[in-house]
């Protein structure tokens, strides 16, 4: 996740955009960056149904995230998604993404 925040510093975004991501931390990451965020876009978490011009409030004091979209909105555009395919078909992120369980849950290998 360095690059994204990385780039958003490059052009000066940094003090003005959040990164909220599913994705997972090194350490190096600076601004405002939520990872970790579960369940994730595979698993249809509601992180699989941000669409561009969504609004998304952030509570810092109390851990929230709100996707200010109605609950029913948001299981129609779950519903709608396809299937979840890994892009990789092999190798150590094939088994990662076949073995590794949800951040909610201790992001584990099983």
């Amino acid at each position: 996740m360095l690059s994204p925040t990385s780039a958003l510093a490059g052009v000066g975004l940094i003090e003005d955009v959040a990164l909220i991501t599913d994705g997972r931390f090194s350490g190096a990451t600076r601004g405002a960056c939520f990872g970790h965020v579960s369940p994730e876009a595979a698993e249809r978490g509601p992180i699989a149904a941000v669409q561009d011009g969504d609004i998304i409030s952030i509570d810092i004091e109390n851990k929230t995230l709100t996707l200010e979209v109605s609950e029913d909105e948001i299981r129609r555009r779950l519903e709608s998604l396809p299937p979840f395919e890994p892009k990789v078909k092999r190798g150590y992120l094939y088994r990662y993404s076949k073995l590794v369980k949800s951040a909610s849950t201790g992001a584990v290998l099983e």
